[in-house]
């Protein structure tokens, strides 16, 4: 956040923009899915703080509404995932793509934030960038696992990019793209020191009982690929560990429906599974220990400070594409291992995520509680690392970009 004095002293008219004083700030944002919608939300709450008259529109979901931008079109729309996913969607996408272009080439923002969604971001902040908008790139693809010549294209379209990781912006610079490390929103919402007696009442868990948190994935498309697997791999687990507990969040009805179709399966019905609507990050909190899918979800485990196995599969083809061209250039894939630099997390993708592997790796977690505790001082240097004010200062390189006129913020 600014000091006061930069908030409450005015800027020298001659520094103003004329079309400061004659209509208001325009900004337009493309969310897409539940996690940039958060983003995007906390971003037009600090915006709105330094520019209290600005107006906000784009594609959003609840978050971005309630914080007062009007959705021309819902953040869903966007949450596809993979290359397969996406070809299987393009038609649809690319028409979407078109009819916001025009409305926002007429509507003409001071400038444009794409938030996430790369696919779909990037080609419109590139026609928007070429058209003289000012446009900005909130969340770096995964440059440091994906083919970091990438960074120069995306430098193409987005005149700022604002980067969660610290690993980010030393790509960037090696192809002079303007990027900077601003913290991860998460990193402000959970505590430094998650209370798991809380979590477990707000649950109704025993303070007592093993407890596992299973994440499948956000998406129907994660959960058809992996649901069964993880079930399979929690069966394998409550039965070397009597009187376990699982709690499995649904990201939302669907997500829900397709868990209670899995849990239908025989093999499945002598689970203690307590399946929640939302409170991943409660269930987390509650856990001794997370079984997960790569994602942000990781993310918010290292937050709340539990041990952790990640498990990833992607579709068939889009494995082959990758496998093919050679897309993916790094060792480890889920982000604690990537931010720690070293494997804290035993992470198992594709043919390698199966049941056997995942209930090894849990159980190991389970029955060593020494490797576990010996996690937390790790976990909350990482916790403190991202922990940067993330909404205000991106809405202070946001701000400046949108009225370079006006001065910096104090420091």
């Amino acid at each position: 956040m600014p000091h006061n004095d930069a908030v409450s002293s005015p800027a020298p008219a001659s520094l103003i923009p004329d079309h400061a004083s004659a209509a208001p700030l325009r900004i337009a944002l493309v969310a897409g899915e539940a996690s940039g919608d958060l983003l995007g939300a906390g971003l037009i709450d600090q915006l709105r703080m330094r520019h209290p008259g600005a107006v906000f529109a784009g594609v959003g979901g609840d978050a971005m509404r309630t914080a007062g931008m009007e959705t021309w079109h819902d953040a869903g729309e966007l949450a596809v995932m993979g290359l397969s996913e996406v070809l299987r969607h393009l038609p649809r996408l690319l028409k979407l793509r078109r009819t916001l272009r025009k409305r926002l080439l007429d509507w003409r923002p001071d400038v444009f934030i794409g938030i996430d969604a790369p696919d779909f971001n990037l080609g419109l902040e590139r026609t928007l960038k070429d058209q003289g908008i000012r446009t900005v790139h909130y969340v770096s693809p995964s440059i440091w696992a994906w083919r970091q010549g990438r960074a120069a294209k995306i430098g193409r379209s987005a005149d700022l990019v604002l980067c969660l990781f610290p690993m980010e912006p030393t790509i960037y610079a090696q192809h002079g793209v303007d990027a900077r490390f601003v913290g991860h929103p998460l990193a402000e919402m959970l505590a430094l020191e998650p209370d798991r007696s809380a979590a477990r009442a707000t649950l109704g868990l025993p303070h007592d009982a093993p407890v596992l948190a299973m994440l499948p994935g956000s998406r129907l498309g994660e959960i058809a690929r992996l649901g069964e697997v993880f079930l399979d791999a929690a069966a394998r687990v409550a039965a070397a560990m009597p009187g376990l507990r699982i709690v499995l969040p649904a990201a939302n009805a669907g997500c829900r429906a397709a868990i209670d179709t899995l849990l239908a399966h025989p093999e499945f019905a002598a689970l203690d599974v307590q399946v929640l609507d939302g409170q991943a990050r409660t269930a987390m909190v509650a856990s001794d220990v997370v079984l997960l899918a790569s994602g942000t979800a990781t993310l918010e485990a290292l937050l709340a400070k539990r041990p952790m196995v990640v498990g990833y599969r992607i579709a068939p083809s889009t494995a082959f594409i990758v496998r093919l061209f050679k897309l993916m250039r790094v060792d480890r894939f889920s982000l604690p291992n990537v931010l720690a630099g070293r494997t804290i997390a035993p992470e198992f993708m594709q043919e390698d995520c199966t049941p056997e592997n995942l209930a090894d790796a849990v159980l190991h977690w389970f029955r060593d509680p020494q490797a576990a505790d010996a996690l937390q001082p790790v976990y909350r240097d990482l916790h403190l690392q991202l922990r940067q004010g993330a909404s205000a200062t991106a809405a202070d390189a946001v701000a400046r970009l949108a009225l370079p006129a006006l001065p910096a913020p104090a420091p």
